[in-house]
């Protein structure tokens, strides 16, 4: 059936315009109910005995739930003149449930046969859907009344009423502005834009991240309560500039929420602690909230000490989050588990945000449970590849073509080999070395040709486009392709043909590029090696075959690019990265030790930065304005405050003027008696770096790597693992005539987008790595008592020391503050930095030995607790009610 509307509309140009919209109304649609026979159907979707056990409604009932959605799918309703939108859908959806009630009424064999229910919160929809004969309730009215699932009550979000009732009336914080008095603060330059960055230290300190040009992007700091206001980590907020004689310096306390909580009109004493340091930096407070970045929020109850109370206080696991509190019958069942809250709001008078319960996770430590909250947590997309996905990958037995082989160099013939770390299944690149005929040498890079196998567009594509990146955990990968792909026929295995892209070099002896070619190529690859493997064949004199000589050509090339590397300002990092030995069984983690780099890896490293830098340059010239790139932006100034003190601790000068400079003056930094001093000071240098981004070059005109001390730079050389790779690979093969290109890929705004979702999936993948390695150090220790260990300070704050084990790559807080001692007398001088503690001065850098041990008396946090033994013994011994956060980081590079 056919409906039109026609309205007249007026044009910019001032013409009037006739538009006529048709409704196409179908009238096939069958009602899904087993007790019609009416209706043309295959078989009835809704049972004919439909009864939900509720005191409220002991008949057989349908439910419609008052949603536009529902309103939209069901009925054609018109909007009468001066109407709302949302009076129209509540109208069709009360004509709707009218139509069924009526219809299904003709069924019924007696009077309390199948009814309608219709379930509103509006209450003026409710009245007019009563005047109408309608069965209507509230949705927490009906959900209540369910006599077997009482939980489903926890999972109501909080109504308006529900929330005033549970709001003190004191008024606790600011009223948030309306979002036009925002708009136009932001216009005229009283307020400024940003996302709100809650502390992981300190609960009642955050910073404000505004975006700006180039490098004009400010962070303003927001301490105490009241300047909080209410705002959430990663919600974009409305800051309004403090006047510059209230400006603070960031706080040296290393402060949690932790223990009982504060009634909603407690007073927070920490507010009240002035901050005298210098260093002060822009402050200010929120005045409103412009968008709330809410998610569902992994963490544990906190039961009520009120017996029968149904108000309880929810901990997110994300020490960044508020407490919320939430209202559950199911307290008794849910103490211990993990679960997961959402959310309602945050009233003005609370001390906490209101919440609900959305559903269990698992009991809290289970190995299961915890690697579910950390994937959850880091929004790292892990479900299992749709139907949908795969039906887009290829059909086995799967071999390589006459069609595939008619763009394709056959290289089959060469002396290529894979160097990986052990286990590696996801093998992206091989490499291959030898010598010509003209005295010069002609060396490989040859890369999984993954984009032949995803397709622009397609729901495989699709998928490892949001996904981003594999996301490599303590014995777990989550694939960012399905394993087909990941771990057959795109991985690079010895001795069977794979489709590769190559990027093939001449060079002379001196590692000079004399020609670079790029190919779609076929490979077969004579070894897959483990880096230690490669090392030995290199160092064995004994052996001479094609393989190993190949690996000595690469490796003494590299030597020679690592030091020109190294001229040009290359940067020489350090991060301590350490390696789990699991049991076979119980896939627990029996051993760990810090993993040692061989002159393999580097080898390695240095043709992939080769091959990636040679790609970004033929991809630029050839699309100057869509070119995906990878750019790592040189740190500001203020970022090298802590690594020029802590030199200057020890009498040695450190210049930052340039990449060139730091890499010179952290290579003659040195003390005597102090080997270890150097990687310290690279560890330090490696935590004032800033986040290399991927971007694209039609959006950005600054394309440096600082790291590198490269003036252009991509990612070519793991597309298994990485979809920005894919697109590189898309524009390499369209720049040399081997593939067709699409829309999207020519389109720079949609470049930029898909790179916002990259460098989040990225930096999302890396703090789940580093909670995953965390986590399973905290089970290493668990069976093993107390160690103790040496260690380094690596940060002093004003009321600890954080400190560093070399031995298991760990990281814990010392303090001196705990709830149940008396206080040692604690002086901090920020200059230093240096805390004087019973007569006894800390510096970065000071050798400490220290007791390490679990506490997991706090199920949730559990802990590696550290506790001085020398050079004050006992000071920092922890007791059990004093939550401290041991943090446990890898270094971000």
């Amino acid at each position: 059936m056919l409906k039109s509307k026609t309205f007249v509309k007026k044009t910019r140009s001032g013409k009037v315009m006739k538009i006529v919209r048709e409704h196409y109304l179908r009238d096939d649609i069958w009602c899904g109910s087993e007790v019609c026979s009416e209706c043309k159907q295959e078989s009835g979707v809704l049972q004919k005995d439909a009864c939900i056990e509720s005191n409220l409604c002991s008949y057989p009932h349908y439910l419609i739930p008052d949603t536009n959605v529902v309103s939209d799918v069901l009925t054609f309703i018109e909007r009468e003149p001066g109407e709302s939108a949302n009076d129209r859908n509540d109208r069709a959806i009360r004509v709707a449930a009218k139509w069924y009630s009526q219809h299904l009424k003709t069924f019924a064999s007696h009077e309390d046969g199948l009814k309608v229910v219709l379930l509103t919160n509006d209450q003026g929809n409710k009245q007019k859907a009563e005047e109408s004969g309608l069965l209507v309730y509230k949705c927490e009215e009906y959900v209540k009344s369910l006599i077997a699932n009482p939980e489903l009550v926890d999972r109501l979000a909080l109504s308006d009423d529900d929330k005033n009732e549970i709001t003190s009336a004191k008024l606790l914080f600011p009223e948030h502005l309306p979002l036009s008095r925002i708009q136009a603060g932001i216009k005229s330059g009283c307020f400024l834009q940003g996302t709100f960055r809650a502390s992981r230290d300190n609960y009642l300190e955050a910073t404000v991240f505004v975006q700006g040009e180039g490098e004009d992007s400010t962070e303003v700091l927001i301490q105490g309560l009241q300047n909080l206001n209410r705002a959430v980590h990663q919600d974009v907020v409305a800051v309004q500039l403090l006047p510059r004689n209230e400006w603070v310096a960031p706080t040296s306390v290393v402060l949690q929420d932790e223990g009982i909580a504060k009634d909603d009109d407690d007073n927070e004493e920490e507010e009240e602690k002035a901050v005298t340091e210098a260093a002060r930096r822009s402050t200010g407070k929120i005045v409103g909230i412009i968008k709330r970045n809410w998610r569902p929020f992994c963490g544990m109850l906190n039961v009520s000490q009120i017996k029968e109370s149904t108000r309880h206080l929810f901990t997110p696991a994300d020490r960044r989050i508020p407490r919320i509190r939430i209202e559950t019958r199911q307290a008794s069942t849910l103490a211990g588990q993990r679960i997961i809250v959402a959310i309602d709001g945050w009233p003005k008078g609370s001390r906490y945000p209101n919440g609900h319960f959305v559903r269990s996770l698992g009991g809290a430590g289970e190995k299961e449970t915890e690697e579910e909250v950390l994937l959850l947590e880091h929004d790292v997309p892990h479900q299992a590849f749709s139907q949908a996905v795969l039906s887009f990958l290829p059909k086995m037995p799967w071999a390589i073509t006459p069609e595939d082989m008619v763009m394709r160099e056959d290289l089959r013939q060469l002396t290529v080999c894979s160097v990986d770390p052990p286990g590696c299944t996801d093998i992206d690149d091989a490499l291959h070395c030898r010598d010509l005929e003209n005295g010069n040498l002609e060396v490989g890079v040859h890369i999984a040709d993954v984009s032949h196998f995803i397709r622009p567009g397609n729901a495989l594509d699709k998928e490892a486009a949001s996904r981003g990146t594999t996301v490599y955990l303590c014995g777990k990968r989550i694939d960012m392709v399905p394993a087909l792909l990941s771990s057959d026929l795109c991985s690079l295995r010895s001795n069977v043909e794979r489709l590769a892209f190559s990027c093939i070099w001449e060079m002379n002896h001196d590692a000079e590029i004399l020609k670079t070619r790029f190919t779609k190529s076929v490979i077969n690859s004579k070894a897959s090696l483990t880096y230690a493997e490669a090392q030995m064949r290199i160092d064995d004199t004994a052996k001479n075959d094609d393989i190993t000589k190949s690996l000595r050509g690469l490796n003494k090339l590299a030597k020679i690019l690592k030091q020109k590397r190294i001229e040009k300002g290359a940067l020489t990092l350090s991060s301590i990265e350490v390696r789990f030995h699991m049991d076979s069984e119980t896939h627990d983690p029996i051993d760990l030790q810090t993993k040692e780099l061989m002159e393999t890896n580097s080898m390695v490293e240095e043709f992939m930065l080769l091959a990636n830098i040679s790609v970004a340059q033929k991809i630029y010239d050839e699309f100057s304005e869509c070119a995906l790139l990878r750019k790592h932006p040189a740190p500001p100034p203020s970022n090298y405050d802590i690594l020029l003190k802590a030199a200057k601790s020890k009498d040695v000068e450190i210049y930052t003027d340039s990449a060139k400079a730091l890499a010179d003056s952290l290579d003659v930094a040195k003390v005597d008696g102090f080997p270890y001093f150097n990687t310290l000071l690279r560890i330090l240098a490696t935590r004032c770096m800033m986040q290399a981004v991927y971007f694209c070059s039609g959006m950005d005109s600054d394309f440096h790597h600082y790291g590198l001390a490269s003036p252009i730079y991509t990612h070519f050389t793991s597309p298994i693992r990485r979809y920005a790779d894919i697109i590189v690979h898309r524009l390499l093969a369209v720049a040399i005539g081997a593939d067709s290109t699409y829309p999207e890929l020519m389109d720079k705004h949609k470049q930029s987008a898909l790179c916002n979702n990259l460098n989040y999936r990225h930096k999302m993948a890396q703090y789940a790595q580093r909670a995953s390695v965390a986590f399973h150090t905290q089970l290493f220790f668990k069976s093993r008592g107390i160690l103790n260990e040496d260690g380094y300070i690596l940060f002093v704050k004003k009321n600890a020391i954080i400190v560093l084990i070399p031995k298991f790559g760990l990281e814990g807080t010392v303090f001196f503050d705990t709830k149940d001692k008396t206080i040692p007398k604690l002086v901090f001088d920020e200059e230093g930095p240096t805390l004087n503690v019973e007569q006894h001065t800390f510096r970065i850098f000071d050798k400490v030995k220290v007791t390490i041990r679990l506490d997991d008396s706090n199920i949730q946090h559990q802990k590696i607790r550290m506790a001085l033994i020398n050079p004050i013994p006992g000071v920092s011994v922890p007791v059990p009610d004093v939550e401290p956060q041991a943090k446990k980081q890898k270094l971000d590079h």
